[in-house]
């Protein structure tokens, strides 16, 4: 079949095309024309040349026609039938091959009313031609028209139409509905050429009237758009604006609001006290990206490679955000629970946000909630105030420049409220998918789709979060990471990138293992790897100026190197006790920037059997340490009798540190039940738990954090609660092969294992 691709053109079922022979051959590859082929004529988006031409240079709807008459130089096609182009091929030699399939129609046109309205149009076409020379013989080319489709194709060079309204008549599937557009395209374009006639009847003059407005209208904005491209320079800012409302696709709350603040900014003038914020509002809702965008299907391969690329380790992040992927493609939407990255500073929450996009193939928005405090940093100022300005998420959307972004709350447990109003209860729109399709910021007034929006919001700790706001989430905890893994982290990301940063080229400068080893021990105490990246800075800045005064020796950074280079006093990594006493036992606790391991200290003194707690204990662990002291009392009595004349003193060290919570319960109990009986605990037993009145140990937080640092410690045994047990499977393989844990229900387990206790 001949293939012909054209360009603003009118292609309609029963319409005649025509061609001059040299040209058709030119635009169809250079193929011999015969009478009666089959050709099917496909519509060009713009005007290009056939070297230029790829497959997404069509629209995705073609005509069937055929051969009907050659002569002359010239030739004609009939069309017959619509087809939905399927594949379109560019083959080397610029020959366009094409799948398709026949699009039918929607046969809702009564014939009676059609033939009615086709009568009445020709009598139109035929008055319009009657004040010409040419008239008869326009009358005897008229009289062959038999449909509306055939009647518009005759004008379709006189009318002016865009190719993407000539488009809008192809693709429209009813019958009825084309037939209305013809009608109204027809007579408009009659009406131009007559805009000084009366019309005949008053019924008509009351159409005519309606069709001679459009047609004024439709020649003004013609010829005003010819001037403004003639000269770009003097175009208006009102004129800059109607094009910018007019291609926005705005729904109809916000364009009639932009029209109306339009039409106030046109009325105001340039000069105006207000012109300014009017002039700021448009320019930002006609900034923002009105359109929906279309779900692509993402490649779940590509999409876990590019995951793989920027982060190390954190397995179980990225196979839940390949499940969402996953689902989205399956829904062809944007679906899925809002997700929340909990963890440590430095542990990728935020960096994984950017790797995310990528791997969709979105934009990349991060929006910082640190430190908010006002309702309209969320929702944005009402325009009434001076200064007004839009919300962080709008503002973000409008950076972006599209509807879909992955955007990223950084911080959410950061935010606190004040007479000003709470952001974290403006957030609860933005976060709920049943709402958040109609989200009005205060600044546009209107509303605005945010379900096509990937929010995942990060946080140190969801402590601080409000309930509401937390329950619209999934939690997702991101771990410290493994010596080993920070090794890995650092080899193939640190300090590629820090070289990067420091113009260092890889043939320059090298990082021996024992190296980073030495600075993940030595130089660094945290859960992530924001210090040791730090570090690495250093380390590169420092050996930058060796490298910049000898470029072509190549250094080798070693142990030695790292101690020459750095700070003369590494960080002291908290280790077990070398000579073990009795009442001091080892505790696990969890910090903000990881685990760590601490001692219960505990002291008999002679006194009035005072309790006294030192070390900046909170309330809750206040609380735990007398029922410690119950517990203790009750199953070692006639030791217990010790401390009705002697005051008893426990003690936490690093005083200058604040400390709380209930899992030192069980290390608090053990501690004091070692004092009494005067049995040491060996200091390589390390324990964590909060301990019940009635003896039972209770599940924890933090258990990963907290292994992990008792395996840097030394510690090689942990007591952990039973209730626990599901968490060992977030812990690394590395720190449960180097610590025998046991799993306790009863505190009088611990108490028989560590000796203190018969069985």
């Amino acid at each position: 079949m001949l293939v012909i691709p054209v360009y603003n053109m009118l292609l309609l079922p029963e319409a005649n095309l025509y061609f001059q022979s040299e040209e058709l051959r030119k635009i169809s590859g250079s193929r011999s024309i015969v009478l009666n082929e089959k050709a099917i004529v496909i519509l060009a988006k713009e005007k290009l040349d056939r070297i230029q031409i790829k497959e997404d240079s069509f629209y995705p709807i073609g005509v069937v026609g055929s051969i009907s008459d050659i002569r002359k130089g010239f030739v004609t096609i009939t069309l017959q039938y619509r087809v939905n182009l399927e594949n379109i091929f560019i083959d080397p030699d610029l020959s366009i091959r094409l799948s398709i399939s026949r699009r039918n129609d929607i046969m809702d046109l009564d014939e009676n009313e059609a033939k009615e309205k086709l009568k009445d149009l020709i009598a139109e076409m035929k008055k319009y031609a009657s004040g010409f020379d040419w008239a008869k013989a326009a009358d005897a080319y008229i009289d062959q028209v038999e449909s509306l489709n055939a009647a518009i194709s005759i004008m379709a060079p006189w009318l002016k139409l865009s190719n993407e309204e000539r488009y809008e008549l192809l693709k429209e599937d009813s019958q009825a509905k084309r037939s209305e557009m013809i009608e109204r395209i027809m007579y408009e374009s009659l009406e131009v050429g007559r805009i000084t006639n009366e019309a005949v009847s008053s019924q008509q003059k009351e159409y005519q009237q309606m069709y001679r407005e459009a047609a004024i209208k439709r020649q003004m904005e013609h010829l005003q758009k010819e001037l403004d491209d003639m000269h770009p320079e003097n175009v208006t800012d009102v004129q800059k604006f109607e094009k910018k409302i007019a291609e926005s696709g705005m729904n109809e709350t916000a364009r009639k609001e932009a029209e109306k603040v339009l039409n106030r900014l046109r009325q105001e003038g340039q000069q105006s006290v207000e012109s300014g914020i009017l002039y700021d509002y448009l320019d930002f809702v006609t900034s923002l990206s009105w359109k929906k965008e279309e779900q692509r299907n993402i490649d779940l391969d590509k999409a876990r490679q590019i995951l793989d690329e920027d982060h190390y380790g954190l397995s179980k992040v990225k196979e839940r955000i390949i499940q969402q992927i996953a689902v989205m493609n399956l829904k062809k939407q944007q679906s899925g629970s809002i997700l929340l990255f909990t963890g440590a500073p430095g542990t990728g929450k935020t960096s994984i946000g950017k790797s995310i996009a990528r791997a969709l193939g979105r934009e990349y928005v991060r929006v910082s909630l640190g430190g908010v405090h006002d309702e309209s940093d969320i929702r944005g100022h009402r325009r009434t105030y001076i200064g007004a300005m839009p919300g962080r998420i709008m503002d973000g959307i409008s950076k972006s420049g599209v509807s879909n972004p992955v955007m990223v709350l950084d911080e959410v447990d950061k935010l606190s409220a004040s007479y000003n109003g709470s952001p974290a209860s403006a957030l609860l729109e933005v976060l709920d998918p049943e709402q958040n399709n109609t989200f009005t910021d205060h600044y546009m007034n209107v509303p605005y789709d945010l379900s096509d929006v990937l929010f995942i919001c990060t946080a140190n700790t969801t402590d601080t979060i409000p309930e509401p706001l937390l329950n619209r989430m999934e939690v997702i905890q991101f771990n410290g990471y493994t010596p080993i893994e920070k090794k890995q982290i650092a080899m193939k990301h640190l300090v590629p990138k820090s070289m990067e940063a420091m113009g260092i080229d890889k043939d320059q400068l090298g990082f021996e293992e024992e190296a980073i080893d030495t600075l993940i021990s030595e130089y660094t105490r945290e859960a992530g790897v924001r210090g040791l990246r730090k570090q690495i800075d250093t380390l590169c800045r420092m050996l930058a100026v060796k490298v910049a005064q000898d470029p072509d020796e190549k250094v080798i950074v070693n142990r030695d190197i790292v101690h020459e280079k750095m700070d003369g006093h590494p960080i002291t990594q908290s280790q077990i006790l070398e000579e073990p006493k009795p009442g001091v036992v080892t505790g696990l606790a969890w910090t903000p920037v990881g685990g760590e391991i601490l001692y219960i200290e505990t002291l008999l003194t002679k006194g009035k059997g005072e309790l006294i707690i030192t070390g900046q204990l909170g309330d809750v662990m206040k609380e735990s340490a007398m029922i410690a002291l119950s517990l203790v009392k009750k199953r070692f009595p006639k030791q217990a009798e010790v401390l009705a004349d002697s005051d008893l003193h426990i003690h936490v060290p690093s005083g200058a540190v604040p400390k709380d919570g209930p899992s030192a319960g069980v290390t608090l109990t053990t501690a004091l039940a070692s004092l009494l009986t005067g049995k040491i605990v060996d200091p390589k037993i390390a324990m964590t738990g909060e301990v019940a009145l009635r003896g039972s140990v209770e599940p924890i937080g933090g258990l990963s954090e907290k292994l992990m640092a008792a395996q840097r410690a030394g510690v090689t045994k942990v007591f952990i609660p039973k209730e626990n047990l599901a968490d060992l499977k977030e812990v690394a393989a590395e720190v449960k092969e180097k610590i025998e844990i046991i799993p306790v229900g009863q505190i009088e387990e611990i108490l028989v294992q560590t000796g203190i206790m018969e069985n």
